[in-house]
């Protein structure tokens, strides 16, 4: 069935309530700020991870396992998300996970490698649980703007990471080179998105309260080949977040150069974070898009690996514009393929739950890979498996249908 063929929210949930203009505002500013807080407990430890790793004295499989883990933890922890908006309220959910978050990224700095261990466990489920309420968020309060509004929360999604990224290191030298306080300090911004959030665990959307079940997504063929596209793009996008800058310094950078390019090809995210949703819509489908941005991050990853380093920036802005874009489409197809908001919230938390536990084994796998081998020559393999199958995964979800499930209403 085609996408445009979806009932719209209002005559599902009989929700078309106008809204003042500043709440309007206050609610997007109030997604931009946690947008921004969803990617620097992620980004902003691999620049630091070899100082990380000397001073705690981690071996090349537990720097591998710290790099994985934090993106494992995306997967495993949420399906929590629909049952604490059940119980609290999707905005009531996100305020308190966004102070979880920040408790996670302080625990980080402390109690030596247990600290960094569980810190990233409570970082990447607290990462996990926001993520999945976000898109249901969009697709509830903007159904006649998803697209546009889902690119806007990626670009936020990937400033944070691109800021994280490139100042890790800068910070750490700022604090006496002290990685502790360099990874400590991204707690800031999550306490202040806290509390620009807070305004909307007032509003109230449902006065009714009323609760709804979505049942067959994993009976559904679509589902899952959203969920493995999810999965297998964001598997390279932990690569780069996890793996780059060692594979960059061991190239010959400084750590801090290393930090730069990554950053740098984050911020390419931006223009096409923005831009490939609005451009995947204006089609029948979203086929083409996704095999552009995919061949685009394919491209710019073997560039950054195996191209002479005086094209490196080069091959580092290729790879922002497919990355970029290629994620900000997998958001995008949560919501097209959805007929209504709670669905949405439902393919979102399959998506990213099945989709991140598939993503960590991409960052493992480069860790087993150049501990066996010894180097990072064999990466390529890595790269071409990963992104043909997020290709073909692609080619199925970027058609112009609607997963073959509904919403019910179980509690008025």
């Amino acid at each position: 069935m085609p996408a445009q063929n979806a009932p719209t929210d209002a005559a599902i949930e009989q929700g078309g309530v106008s809204r003042p203009r500043a709440r309007v505002a206050l609610l997007i500013a109030g997604l931009i700020l946690v947008a921004l807080n969803l990617r620097p407990a992620l980004s902003s430890l691999a620049p630091l991870l070899h100082q990380v790793s000397d001073d705690l004295g981690l071996s090349a499989a537990a720097a591998g396992l710290l790099t994985t883990l934090p993106v494992f933890c995306l997967g495993i922890f949420a399906p929590l998300a629909p049952m604490l908006s059940r119980r609290f309220g999707a905005e009531r959910t996100v305020c308190g996970v966004l102070l979880l978050l920040a408790l996670g990224i302080a625990l980080r700095t402390q109690f030596g490698a247990l600290g960094v261990f569980v810190g990233s466990v409570v970082a990447g489920a607290s990462i996990g649980v926001i993520g999945v309420l976000l898109p249901g968020i969009v697709k509830r309060d903007f159904p006649a703007q998803a697209g546009t509004m889902t690119g806007v929360y990626t670009m936020a999604l990937c400033l944070g990471a691109a800021v994280a990224a490139g100042s890790s290191v800068p910070l750490s030298e700022a604090f006496g080179d002290s990685w502790r306080l360099g990874l400590g300090f991204w707690l800031i911004p999550a306490v202040i998105a806290a509390v620009a959030w807070w305004p909307q665990t007032r509003a109230n959307h449902h006065a009714n309260r009323a609760v709804y079940r979505v049942r067959g997504l994993l009976r559904d063929p679509l589902a899952w080949q959203v969920t493995l596209f999810m999965g297998l793009q964001s598997s390279l996008a932990y690569i780069v977040f996890g793996w780059l800058p060692s594979i960059l310094i061991d190239r010959g950078l400084s750590p801090a150069e290393a930090g730069l390019v990554t950053s740098g090809s984050i911020i390419v995210q931006l223009a096409s974070s923005l831009s490939a949703p609005w451009l995947a819509t204006r089609g029948k489908d979203q086929r083409l898009a996704i095999f552009l941005v995919m061949g685009l991050s394919l491209v710019g990853l073997f560039g950054c690996l195996y191209a002479p380093l005086s094209g490196l920036w080069g091959w580092a802005v290729v790879l922002g514009l497919g990355q970029g874009g290629v994620f900000a489409v997998a958001l995008t197809l949560i919501v097209l393929r959805s007929a209504d908001s709670h669905v949405a919230a439902g393919l979102s938390g399959m998506a990213q739950g099945f989709g991140y536990t598939l993503a960590s084994m991409g960052p493992l796998a480069v860790g087993v890979v150049h501990d066996l081998t010894g180097g990072w020559a064999a990466m390529g393999w890595v790269f071409a498996v990963i992104g043909v199958a997020a290709l073909t995964a692609g080619m199925g979800a970027g058609r112009a249908r609607l997963v073959a499930v509904r919403s019910e209403r179980v509690d008025g």
